[in-house]
């Protein structure tokens, strides 16, 4: 009898470990689908944070020489471009394609360079990617290229690189340090944005790529 009442208690505990699986994980929480975007500041090198640290001072001494150095183009003509603190909300800009032209401000040659250029419009697109958002220069000789990161309601974090005459469409930041950009995304007007380059590679001390819908 009591060898019978041990064996059922044996039966029992075993039947309940095993009755049924534990229940499946809650689902994602709202908005955890699709990719996750990488942050900008683990994508980028310590020669463009530093760059892009010092954009006051590449807006304080690019229109310092524009305003007093000679220069090409009607600068004039460019308005609430070369203002600094020109940002607006909502900077996220469609995607489609765009007219742009480049504004060179400053010289690294000193007195000996032009203060400024004002260059003829190019065709530029804006493209949604696996890994968001994605600016392209599709003419002229300079075409850069690369991701928008989100940064806040006012400013998006531009990392790519740049691509010289017939070459490939640049895509590969960190892989060509000398290729390598970093800029400001903002919007300046209804529909209008801006890529604010600070210390560029070569030429100017600051760039300004204006884009408008196409």
């Amino acid at each position: 009898m009591r060898r019978s009442l041990i064996l059922a208690s044996l039966l029992l505990v075993s039947a309940c470990a095993t009755a049924a699986p534990p229940p499946p994980p809650p689902p994602p929480g709202p908005g955890m689908s699709g990719p996750v975007l990488r942050d900008w500041r683990g994508v980028i090198t310590s020669f463009d944070r530093d760059r892009l640290n010092r954009i006051d001072a590449a807006w304080e001494l690019a229109l310092e020489q524009a305003r007093r150095q000679e220069g090409s183009g009607d600068l004039a003509s460019v308005g609430d471009l070369l203002q600094p603190r020109a940002a607006l909300p909502n900077v996220t800009p469609p995607v489609g394609d765009y007219r742009c032209r480049t504004v060179k401000l400053g010289s690294q040659s000193g007195e000996e360079g032009l203060g400024y250029v004002v260059y003829g419009w190019f065709r530029c697109r804006i493209e949604q990617t696996p890994n968001g958002l994605k600016f392209s220069k599709l003419t002229g000789s300079q075409n850069p290229a690369g991701l928008l990161f989100p940064e806040n309601g006012e400013r998006m974090i531009f990392l790519g690189s740049l691509a010289l005459g017939a070459e490939p469409p640049a895509n590969s930041y960190g892989q060509r340090p000398d290729r390598d950009m970093v800029a400001l995304l903002e919007r300046i007007g209804p529909a209008r944005w801006r890529l604010a380059i600070p210390w560029p590679q070569t030429e100017s001390n600051l760039d300004l790529i204006e884009l408008v819908p196409a």
